[in-house]
Formats: C-alpha cells, structure tokens, sequence
C-alpha cells in the first residue's frame, strides 16, 4: 500500500522550485496560481533567497503550490492513504479531494497571512530535538515554559516558544539528547501563540464547502483517519495552534499496511523520519523531476487500484 504525504514549513529552499516549472504547463500553471493570491509564487519558487521564503506568509502557500505541481506531475495514481505534516495538511486535503486546488491554495494563503500576523506578536521560534527520550523530553520541555509543537517520532520533537525560552533549551537539553537545531520558521506555530490565527481561519474555512476524502485521510492531530470533509477542514483550522502527532500518523501507515511512501515536493524532511520509524517500508522524496520515473515505479508496485 502507497502513502502520499507532504511536508510542512522549513522544507522550502531557495531555488526549489526552478525545476519543476520547466515541465509542461507548470509554469503558466504557477502564474495563475500567482495571480489569483497576489503572491508570486514563481519569484519566490526560484529567485528569493532563504530570508524571503522564511516568511510564514510566503512559505505556506509556496510548499502547497509546489505540493500540488508535483503530485500532479506523478500522473493519476491511486494512494492508499494521503497524510501532510502541519501546513502540508493542506496539500493532503487536495490530494483527496476535500477541497480543489484553487479552494487549497486560497486556504492556505489566509492561513500563512494569518500566522505570520500571530508570529509578529512576540518573537518566537522552533527548535528541532534529536535523540532522547520522548516522555523525558517533554517534561522537560513544559518545565522550562515550551511547547513539544511536534512530535515526529523517530527519535525527533520540535520545541515551540519564545527566543528566550529557545535560548534556555540550547543551554540546557534534556537528557539524551544529542543536538538541538533551529529550524527556518518565522515562529511558535502549533502553540498557544498561534491562537489569534485560529478565528481568523475559522472565518475563511466557513466560505468553503469541503467534500468527503476520496482517499484514506489521516490526520496529523491524532493520526486518525477522517471520513468527512467537514471534520478535515475543522482539523486544519485548529491544528495551527495545536500539536503535530507526525508519530501517530506512522503509527496509523504500519496499522493499514503501508509498503511504499512518497514525500512530495520539496521531499526530504518525511521520508527521513519514516526510514527510522518505519523499516521495510520503501521511501522515495521528490526533490526535483528526475525523481519522477522512479516515483511511477513505486507507485506501480505499491499503489491500490
């Protein structure tokens, strides 16, 4: 069974995105995209540096648009499961139909506004903790005021809260852990921080009318498959102040038997993870279109009908 999933914010990189839009229609596809959010995505895809697209409210609708590009790129395949990490959600949402490409992007673009506007409030950031143990670091991350914003498994947590409070953890890691990594985001999602976002979201989210997945829908919330499309889109609008169980949803892929994973573009981040936490599992990340054909490969061998 083939699991498609997307990756979330600090995937992005500069120049990502030059490749993909040499393949037919991908670049005239990106500028209408571009037009239609009052966001260059093409620019900001292949000529902005990392500063730029380290922005909230350009980074978010830049991984869904290259999410999209390239999944659609695959061809027609049939997943037997779709999942994303944080805003990758959104990208997964499109993946089963649950709102169309233009109804995603839209979304996601309120969103990115709406977090970059909550981030602004206090200086706020995320660091990535390798190693340890997970109940240990918890509590060691509530002890000194932050957040396990996500909890990837693998041996990886991400701590969410305020530069001081970053600067603190640097200095004083939980037991076991070997490194503590700053991560390219532009603040504490997934966190109390983010609640002035959740309203705002919660206005854009009733414009829209979601339909029932089309594909297993596994939620990053608790690593539950969701069958409505209202309860898909109710999840995407509380997730951004709430944690990300990325080892739930692992956890979710070895119970409906998953044999095959791809991470769509800018693949790396969650195949990582799943080559740890899931072993025997075969994993592929597309990075660029060379990594196409043996994605169709893969996907001939894993997916359902």
């Amino acid at each position: 069974m083939l699991v498609l999933v997307a990756p979330g914010q600090g995937a992005q990189t500069p120049g990502f995105l030059t490749p993909w839009l040499e393949l037919p229609g991908a670049a005239a596809r990106v500028a209408g995209w571009s037009d239609a959010l009052g966001l260059d995505l093409v620019h900001y895809g292949t000529q902005a540096d990392a500063d730029a697209i380290r922005d909230t409210a350009v980074a978010q609708p830049l991984l869904v648009a290259a999410g999209i590009l390239s999944s659609t790129a695959l061809g027609d395949i049939s997943p037997g499961a779709v999942a994303g990490h944080s805003v990758g959600e959104i990208t997964a949402a499109a993946f089963a139909g649950v709102l169309d490409d233009t109804a995603a992007l839209a979304l996601v673009r309120k969103r990115g506004l709406a977090m970059a506007e909550a981030a602004a409030i206090t200086e706020t950031g995320m660091s990535a903790l390798l190693g340890g143990d997970p109940e240990v670091s918890v509590a060691h991350l509530e002890k000194l005021g932050l957040t396990p914003a996500n909890i990837n498994g693998a041996g990886q947590i991400v701590a969410a809260g305020t530069l001081e409070q970053l600067a603190a953890l640097n200095e004083d890691k939980p037991e076991g852990v070997r490194k503590v990594v700053p991560l390219k985001v532009a603040g504490a999602f997934h966190t109390h921080h983010m609640a002035p976002a959740v309203e705002t979201l919660a206005q854009a989210a009733a414009d829209l009318a979601p339909a029932d997945p089309t594909v297993t829908y596994v939620s990053n919330k608790d690593g539950q498959v969701v069958s409505t499309g209202a309860a898909v889109l109710d999840r995407l609008v509380g997730q951004v102040a709430n944690p990300v169980r990325w080892d739930l949803c692992m956890e979710t892929f070895q119970k409906l038997g998953v044999t095959a994973l791809i991470e769509v573009c800018p693949g790396g981040t969650l195949t990582g993870l799943a080559k740890r936490a899931l072993p025997g599992v075969k994993t592929l990340a597309l990075k660029t279109p060379d990594d196409l054909d043996a994605a169709r490969e893969l996907i001939a061998e894993h997916a359902n009908a």
